[in-house]
């Protein structure tokens, strides 16, 4: 079996393992709002989905092992592919046209791609310098798209998918490295990139979560997108990553890019939008907000399936805030010793 098909097995298998996760991670966290995190920990679902999460990094880094960056890290976009079956059925609903046309549109443009980003095994790596410099570069870039100001979401959003991206390219050179049997198997380059590559996977994961505070699916698509834009371009800049078919090919590539690219917008613009409660009435409690993923209340309220992948990244606060009961606002009472006058 050669590197190429090795790897998009692997990339294949982890994307169904991530969104697998994510799908589980989103209906445990509609349905325990209002429980504390110890009371999580002690839920067996919680730990399942802990387990698919790492189930699928592990697989993603064993990818990045036989396949190029310029291969792996546009396959992440199964991610999203995989989600729309899976909430559907958990949903008990059928597979829209919406989800199909951006489904078709999104394995189009990865198969464009597949054809000229397949390559041999990797076998450079970054060194501690070069490592450095884009360490230093992407902090730069990452603080200008994160500075306060207009649309915060996709600023956010594209930092995020930066900070990702350059996080799976020095994971590359950490399994590489560390799987030369010529070195040692902690080496000082390994150590350095390692800590690198927990820092940005980190900085990801909280500018996704300030990223989504105001919706979903653009800045879902934003980050989707940017990820692996950051880890070809340090791939072909680098690491001498090379497509496949010269300029036939490389037209290719940046034809498959864009259908790709348009079926991940298909696909992030057909979630739904925030939680929202209808107005309690006087008397009656008010009604249980809706939980995602699960089947619509009437024919032209819909769930979604996509509104799984990466949903916890939106904080436990929103679900709080949605599901909780508005509660009427109680009478001011009298101070001690104040007389009420009759």
């Amino acid at each position: 079996m050669s590197a190429t098909l090795v790897a998009v097995v692997l990339s294949l298998f982890s994307a169904v393992a991530y969104a697998a996760a994510a799908v589980a991670q989103e209906r445990l966290a509609s349905r325990t709002a209002d429980s504390g995190v110890l009371r999580l920990l002690g839920r067996g679902a919680w730990w399942w989905s802990v387990g698919l999460n790492a189930g699928a990094a592990l697989l993603h880094v064993a990818a990045l092992k036989y396949g190029t960056l310029t291969l792996v890290q546009p396959l992440g976009a199964l991610t999203l592919v995989a989600a729309v079956p899976l909430g559907a059925r958990l949903a008990g609903r059928r597979v829209t046209a919406v989800e199909w046309r951006g489904t078709a549109l999104t394995l189009a443009g990865l198969a464009a791609l597949l054809v000229t980003a397949s390559g041999p095994a990797p076998d450079d790596v970054l060194s501690v310098s070069q490592a450095l410099t884009v360490t230093g570069t992407t902090a730069v870039l990452i603080g200008v798209l994160a500075r306060p100001g207009t649309r915060p979401g996709l600023r956010h959003a594209s930092a995020s998918g930066v900070a990702s991206g350059v996080a799976s390219a020095l994971t590359q050179t950490v399994t590489v490295a560390a799987t030369d049997r010529s070195g040692p198997l902690f080496s000082g380059q390994v150590i350095v990139v390692a800590v690198l590559v927990a820092a940005f996977a980190a900085a990801g994961l909280l500018l996704s979560q300030t990223a989504y505070k105001g919706g979903l699916g653009a800045p879902l698509a934003v980050v989707t997108l940017a990820n692996p834009v950051a880890a070809v371009v340090i791939g072909l800049s680098l690491l001498g990553e090379r497509l496949q078919g010269g300029a036939v090919g490389l037209l290719l590539a940046g034809a498959g890019a864009a259908v790709a690219g348009w079926g991940v917008v298909t696909l992030s613009r057909s979630s739904p939008g925030p939680l929202s409660l209808p107005a309690p009435e006087p008397v009656a409690a008010p009604a249980a907000a809706p939980l995602l993923g699960s089947p619509a209340d009437s024919p032209g309220e819909e769930a979604h399936p996509v509104a799984a992948v990466l949903a916890l990244e939106r904080g436990s606060a929103a679900y709080e805030r949605a599901l909780l009961p508005r509660l009427p606002r109680q009478p001011k009472q009298p101070k001690p010793g104040h007389l009420t006058p009759l």
